[in-house]
């Protein structure tokens, strides 16, 4: 599909002017989770959507992306997972480049949150099935006839070794506080536990990579995650092609082993991800052409889906996206009136939600429930409890309460703390994150009108991370931040993990906690939960359940929207994309998704015509 040059300009002139409009406004998105696979999240414009403006002869076209290096039917262009150039390849580090891990190295299962399923891959046994009755042992039973991108045979020794390999303290895995031993019988690998963390276990089973043994054994040291790894040897459907400041590019390794096992093959020969620039550069390249899948946020794009320009998103029409992470509201809990679960509760209840939903967002995203939990792990969610017990925006309940804590209203219309010292919270979100800078404005506006003072600030996102992480010898400075870290999963556990992990952590270790919450009941509940067989969902509910009325009660953070997976597709060379009524696989190139099944969506997909 050919896009005149008049078009394209007008849609680069709407993405400016709703970048504009939401410049001067406050609020914005944050970094990437442990131990969730991380998508990173976009710092990009999100304002009200506008309508497609006038076709302005003097704009400027944003930068076009150079796709004459390789044959354009043969060729996948993507964005969304880099900002910055590619630097390491290592699969053991999180910042590796985008497909180093599904691409080029694989796990022994894939997950799927959609359907709820895991696939055996590089592992055949099924994911249950490995283990004993007791629970205490657990074999991995290793494909038959998979081979490194070298010629050589993915072994036993090669899976062992990657276990093992989870005791290097540098990577920072928690593997070896539950597992005791692993060896190797023929093609299997047997692995034996004390005390077994089943729900870590399966997530480590679906998101590590296997790397082989008889390259990675040297180099097993202190310095492992100083290799970078460029044109490693993996198992994957791509291999190495080369990088650059701008892209990342992958070439299909037709000696994949799933072409003979499973009948798969990935439809581009070559994968080329470019590097991010601007979410505005990223839209007029999308709209262009220039790429086929962008995995950033972009605006207006509801008006752009409807606007005949050949993109689509997963869904085809609100909330466009499948949801992601879940944004809270971030109290420091250290800090007075939010160290009170009533005042937090009441903080919660002044909040317009709907108003970031639909003002802000354009129904692109979606209201978070009161639990916070994600819609992958609604069955987990006990409603009756959260309909007693849930909040809901309210602002004369939220002045009650206030009232009601003590709180007592100012001359100026706020409420002060109990001993009558004024209230005036801080919420810091990073500069240039525009929809959560949007976001910011529309809370501290619902806020006031219950009588709390909120002060929207926006400075770089360091200041923010150091401020929200406190020092190694000083806590946590900020009042309120936005968060989002907790991305899709195979189990809740990673998500209470994250909200009650003990001991608090400080400084640049802390990943979790971050509104410093202590709760000895909440965390004994989430170690129970870790050690709770995944095939157990009776008693991962009644856990859950327990959990969800400490969160209720207590509010340690506020639920307020999903995050999108955001995921938009130019249909002009490749079509057959990832929709709820098609394919319905994950449609991102983040960390961590190709494993969740969004390598299915390189199977699927078919040249524009045929």
């Amino acid at each position: 599909m050919q896009i005149g040059r008049s078009r394209v300009l007008a849609l680069f002139a709407c993405a400016a002017i709703v970048a504009s409009a939401c410049s001067s406004t406050s609020a914005s998105p944050s970094p990437a989770p442990t131990p969730t696979p991380a998508p990173q999240t976009t710092p990009a414009p999100g304002a009200t959507p506008t309508p497609v403006a006038t076709p302005n002869p003097n704009a400027t076209l944003p930068p076009t992306v150079d796709t004459t290096s390789y044959p354009r039917k043969e060729t996948l262009y993507t964005s969304g997972k880099q900002w910055g150039a590619p630097s390491t390849w290592n699969p053991l580090d999180p910042n590796y480049a985008m497909g180093v891990v599904g691409l080029q190295y694989e796990t022994l299962f894939l997950y799927d949150p959609i359907k709820d399923a895991y696939t055996p891959w590089l592992a055949s046994n099924q994911i249950a099935a490995g283990w004993d009755s007791a629970k205490t042992t657990y074999t991995i039973t290793v494909r038959d006839g998979v081979t490194w991108s070298d010629g050589s045979a993915l072994t036993a020794d090669d899976v062992a070794f990657t276990i093992s390999l989870a005791q290097n303290k540098v990577l920072g895995s928690t593997l070896w506080t539950f597992v005791t031993g692993v060896k190797v019988d023929g093609n299997k690998v047997v692995v034996t536990f004390k005390d077994p963390a089943y729900q870590e276990w399966y997530f480590w089973l679906y998101n590590s990579p296997i790397v082989p043994k008889k390259i990675w054994e040297p180099l097993n040291n202190e310095n492992i995650l100083k290799n970078t790894n460029a044109n490693g040897v993996g198992t994957g459907p791509y291999t190495y092609k080369t990088a650059a400041q701008d892209r990342m590019v992958w070439q299909r390794n037709d000696n994949w082993w799933a072409i003979k096992a499973l009948n798969l093959q990935v439809a581009p020969k070559y994968v080329v991800d470019i590097v991010n620039s601007s979410n505005n550069n990223a839209l007029g390249q999308l709209i262009s052409g220039g790429l086929d899948l962008c995995n950033n946020y972009l605006p207006g794009i509801a008006q752009i889906v409807n606007g005949g320009y050949g993109i689509t998103t997963y869904y085809s029409s609100a909330p466009y996206m499948l949801s992601g992470n879940t944004a809270w509201l971030v109290p420091n809990t250290l800090k007075k009136p939010l160290n009170d679960p009533k005042f937090r509760k009441a903080l919660a209840e002044s909040i317009n939600v709907n108003d970031i939903v639909t003002k802000d967002y354009g129904n692109i995203v979606l209201p978070a429930d009161s639990t916070g939990l994600l819609p992958m792990w609604s069955k987990y969610i006990d409603t009756a409890q959260r309909d007693a017990l849930g909040f809901k925006y309210d602002t004369a309940k939220a002045a009650a309460d206030l009232a009601a804590a003590g709180y007592k209203k100012g001359s100026d219309g706020f409420v002060t703390n109990k001993d009558g010292s004024a209230i005036k919270l801080k919420l810091e979100v990073p500069d240039g994150w525009s929809d959560w800078m949007t976001a910011e404005n529309f809370i501290a506006a619902s806020a006031k009108a219950a009588g709390i003072n909120i002060d929207p600030q926006h400075p770089d996102y360091n200041t923010v991370v150091q401020d929200r992480n406190g020092t190694d010898t000083a806590d946590p400075t900020f009042d309120l931040v936005i968060n989002n870290d907790v991305q899709i999963g195979n189990t809740p556990w990673v998500y209470y993990d994250y909200i009650f992990r003990q001991p608090l952590q400080k400084g640049a270790a802390k990943n979790r906690n971050f509104e410093s919450y202590s709760n000895a009941d909440a965390w004994a509940l989430v170690q129970q939960l870790d050690k709770t067989p995944m095939e157990d969902q009776a008693t991962m509910k009644s856990i859950t359940s327990k959990l969800q009325k400490i969160f209720l009660t207590d509010m340690p953070l506020i639920p307020l929207w999903y995050n999108g997976e955001w995921s938009q597709v130019n249909n002009s060379v490749w079509t057959n994309w990832p929709s709820d009524k098609g394919n319905q696989v994950q449609p991102a190139t983040w960390n961590g998704y190709w494993n969740m099944g969004a390598i299915f969506m390189l199977t699927q997909l078919k040249l524009a015509g045929k």
